[in-house]
């Protein structure tokens, strides 16, 4: 029995007395309380700056307080619920999307073990040996919140959105899952807290860069932030799934929204990133005295707004895809990379169980890509056939009922008169003759 108890349990985990419990559910509950107001901000200046222009400079110092003015408004503003609405989970639909966001904060390690009023504990809730499978888990809850308020809505358009949701969702959680397996062959664990005790020589999204770079591709489409904003696409749907929604309800979502952000940005400064061990040179000064107390804490958090950052600088830069390139993208770019760098990477894992050194492998892995690149530059590019010329044909203006303008090749004839408008003309002659 005690076998079967520890095997499920991770090392320094589990013995935290309740209060200590309490007390870290709290600060993860105001952290990404206080995360979210200042991303917001954060975002609309930083955008404005790209823009030239001023952003919040009111409310507050600075204009810092503008997000909290904005929530404070919307929980006071009308809640209207569509007449055709299904309100049983047209109300449910925000709270399934906000709840599991509060979650995946609980397995991060924000830090290693300080003391909190003379007990000595971890800066992380709990951990688990699946952990990142569980952060993948309520990652992919939170989409049936959007789908069931778009199926809820009662509505064309935010129907679409929550279809349009859900699929780029599974689509993009599978390559975001495959950029993990790289983590976890190196690692040999998939515990959040075993994975950054791993990178403390040497950071994953160094010597896994292409899976750190598919991730912040994936967390980006999975997190529905532009330019992959195409469930809310104003152009085409409005506003997608929230089309309806009013009030505090829509400020759940757009909370859940940044929660999300938070969430993602803290597994790739986990899995890629060392967490929360500070960069080099700082971790080597006094022999990395600010890897210890609460100082990893600040290394945790400028690491999350740095990736933060990089949501904000996309918005700023990028325009929204086509929905078709979106999910082109996904399948046919993203998803076999993942695979074929899947293979490199169990293959140099198993030339350094057999003994080969770095120095070896990266140099037959470099041999390897300058033959692929050269063998691809020798292919012959496929030519397209040329395409027939336009016959040339006759072209009636009038022929589908309305005025169109002629296509090339097409010889435009005089506009038929519609047999109604003669048989008027022809009344009103012999009526002026009369």
């Amino acid at each position: 029995m005690a076998a079967e108890t520890t095997s499920d349990q991770v090392a320094g985990f589990g013995n935290d007395p309740w209060w200590i419990i309490a007390i870290k559910v709290v600060a993860i509950f105001v952290l990404l309380i206080l995360l979210t107001l200042f991303n917001i901000v954060f975002e609309r200046k930083v955008v404005a700056r790209m823009q030239h222009r001023l952003g919040p400079n009111r409310t507050g110092p600075g204009g810092w307080l503008q997000s909290l003015a904005d929530g404070t408004k919307l929980m006071f503003k009308e809640d209207i619920i569509p007449k055709a609405a299904d309100k049983v989970v047209y109300v449910l639909a925000p709270i399934v999307a906000l709840v599991p966001s509060f979650l995946i904060l609980a397995v991060i390690p924000m830090g290693p073990e300080v003391s909190i009023f003379g007990t000595e504990t971890r800066l992380q809730l709990t951990d688990l040996p699946v952990a990142v499978l569980f952060t993948l888990a309520i990652a992919s809850v939170g989409v049936y919140g959007l789908m069931l308020a778009g199926w809820s809505s009662g509505s064309t358009y935010p129907l679409l959105g929550g279809l349009r949701s859900t699929a780029q969702v599974i689509s993009y959680e599978l390559v975001m899952g495959l950029s993990f397996v790289g983590v976890f062959l190196f690692a040999g664990t998939m515990s959040t807290s075993g994975i950054v005790e791993e990178q403390e020589r040497l950071w994953y999204g160094i010597i896994l860069l292409p899976s750190f770079l598919i991730y912040l591709i994936a967390m980006v489409g999975e997190t529905n932030r532009a330019p992959f904003d195409l469930p809310e696409a104003e152009g085409e749907l409005v506003a997608g799934w929230g089309t309806e929604y009013s009030s505090f309800k829509y400020a759940m979502f757009f909370q859940a929204e940044y929660f999300n952000m938070v969430n993602v940005s803290a597994i790739a400064t986990t899995l890629f990133l060392g967490g929360w061990r500070a960069p080099w040179p700082i971790s080597a000064i006094n022999d990395g005295m600010f890897n210890t107390g609460w100082w990893p804490l600040l290394w945790f958090l400028g690491k999350v707004i740095l990736l933060i950052f990089i949501f904000i600088w996309l918005r700023g830069t990028l325009p929204r895809l086509r929905y078709d390139q979106f999910m082109h993208f996904c399948w046919k770019v993203l998803l076999p990379i993942s695979l074929v760098w899947i293979v490199a990477v169990a293959g140099m894992r198993l030339a350094f169980n057999e003994g080969l050194e770095r120095n070896q492998i990266l140099l037959y892995g470099g041999i390897a890509v300058a033959v692929l690149l050269i063998g691809s530059l020798l292919i012959p590019e496929k030519k397209k056939p040329a395409e027939p010329e336009p016959e040339e044909r006759e072209f009636d203006a009038f022929a589908g009922g309305h005025p169109v303008p002629p296509m090339p090749g097409q010889e435009f004839v005089a506009a038929r008169i519609p047999a109604a408008t003669t048989q008027t003309d022809d009344r009103t002659e012999e009526s002026s003759r009369a």
